[in-house]
């Protein structure tokens, strides 16, 4: 097996595969193909979709580390999955008016600022390396949009809290990159 095309890099992309998958149960609930589906099994697909997603996303860092086959492809590959999933979970549940449009106009500004500073960042040689809060921030994002796609209770408190992290490590990354 090619080193680009390891165990990692494979869940990476498959995560990359369900994220539009995951969209699909979320928005095109109008399509001949669910037109005898009830929605709340739409949110079931779209939800195990979600977790099954998540779970890779553990993974494939775990495997990297642990079997040493960490890759500038899969420094690629594992946050344009991430971001592909959060961005096709966060749509949907916005076209689906379960998400603020504001939350995820916040959130996803930050992503796209952040992952700009990164790439900066790299050209500078400048470490750009996920800081705790960062963690926190991608497990809080991925249980409210779990919350949010199930419309579970304390959904869109989740959901907020996830702003706030999100905009508290946005500014963690930024000071470190203006402080090293």
């Amino acid at each position: 097996m090619s080193n680009a095309l390891n165990v990692p890099n494979l869940l990476a992309l498959f995560r990359i595969a369900l994220a539009p998958l995951m969209l699909w149960f979320l928005v095109d609930r109008d399509s001949a193909i669910f037109s005898t589906w009830h929605p709340s099994w739409l949110d079931y697909f779209a939800g195990l979709i979600f977790v099954i997603a998540s779970v890779t996303d553990f993974f494939d860092g775990f495997i990297a580390r642990s079997w040493n086959q960490m890759t500038k492809l899969g420094a690629i590959l594992d946050p344009l999955a991430d971001k592909m999933l959060m961005l096709a979970g966060f749509l949907g549940l916005m076209v689906m008016n379960r998400a603020s449009a504001w939350a995820v106009f916040l959130i996803l500004s930050r992503e796209f600022f952040i992952t700009g500073l990164r790439v900066v960042a790299v050209s500078e040689n400048k470490s750009v390396a996920s800081t705790m809060a960062g963690k926190i921030k991608t497990v809080v994002q991925m249980i409210a949009i779990g919350f949010l796609i199930m419309n579970w209770p304390f959904a869109t408190a989740l959901l907020w809290l996830a702003v706030l992290l999100t905009l508290y490590s946005g500014y963690e990354y930024t000071r470190d990159y203006f402080t090293n």
